[in-house]
């Protein structure tokens, strides 16, 4: 078989971190609340990799300081070679879990939003947004207002944004979190045709398993916290899947694999929940929030 050759960026890793640790301040004075890491993760090129873990394990503390929404207290991340220093870089997008679409504004002025920020001239904005609008199947609502849209389609929105600033690497929070489980696979179905047209790399933070194990090349599974990876779990999918790998025993096999690990994790995050267990951050999630959208632009 003849050899293929690969230019040296596609067998770099496209992003990295490397002994990544964060640590918030808590309300007990000279406490430090260790919430994440040490980390050590590579995320490969044009790959959807997604992150499970129990709750409060610093799966979205991962996805900010991957973004450069935050800084991370020890350790080094790194996007196409480059350090990521407490900046969005050129290249990646974010989609939160909350609708972050603006009630003021129109569909289409929504999707075109992030390009007038970045200086782009009238009819560029006005190609990539009608482009956005075909390739989400927004077009027929692009007058429309987020109010008038059910939450999966204000979602919509939310991802046509961030497609339109054309990223390589797409960051998801949890966006489909709101949704019914039905809903959430048929948006599942779109995230992976978005993938395939694009190229991007994506990393998924979810806490549904089996959205994991649907949408993943690999799914790295996140102790209690701090939050370190005990798995990454290779799903041997194809590129050309959708929802219906569902009903595959190969599926189930993954699922269950990703909960026999989870079980322990999630008993140990419970009982750090108790109250009195642990002293809050003063970065509470609210706080946080805000912080993140006014440096993201919103």
């Amino acid at each position: 078989m003849r050899a293929i050759a690969r230019s040296p960026e596609a067998s770099l890793p496209h992003a990295a971190l490397t002994g990544v640790t964060k640590c918030f301040a808590s309300a007990s004075a000279g406490t430090e609340l260790h919430a994440l890491g040490p980390i050590d993760l590579e995320l490969r090129r044009g790959e959807v990799f997604s992150v499970v873990g129990p709750s409060g394990c610093g799966k979205s503390t991962l996805l900010e300081l991957l973004a450069g929404l935050a800084p991370c207290s020890e350790g080094r991340i790194e996007f196409e070679g480059q350090p990521v220093e407490g900046r969005v870089p050129d290249g990646i997008g974010v989609v939160f879990q909350e609708d972050a679409s603006f009630a003021w504004l129109t569909v289409r002025n929504n999707i075109a939003f992030g390009l007038r920020h970045i200086g782009l001239d009238r009819q560029e904005i006005e190609a990539r947004t009608q482009q956005a609008l075909a390739f989400t199947g927004l077009s027929g609502f692009a007058d429309a207002y987020p109010a008038q849209l059910s939450g999966g389609m204000r979602q919509r929105v939310c991802i046509a944004r961030t497609l339109v600033l054309q990223p390589r690497l797409i960051l998801l929070d949890e966006p489909f979190g709101a949704l019914d489980e039905q809903t959430r696979l048929l948006m599942g179905d779109e995230v992976l045709r978005l993938w395939r047209e694009t190229g991007a790399t994506i990393l998924l933070i979810t806490h549904s398993l089996d959205e994991a194990a649907m949408l993943s090349n690999r799914v790295g599974v996140m102790s209690a916290r701090p939050g370190r990876f005990i798995d990454v779990i290779e799903t041997g999918w194809p590129r050309d899947r959708d929802s219906r790998i569902a009903a595959l025993p190969a599926f189930g096999t993954i699922t269950a694999r990703l909960w026999d690990r989870l079980r322990e994790e999630s008993i140990k995050a419970m009982r750090q929940a108790e109250p009195g267990a642990l002293q809050a951050p003063l970065d509470t999630p609210s706080q946080h929030q805000a912080t993140t959208n006014q440096r993201a632009g919103f």
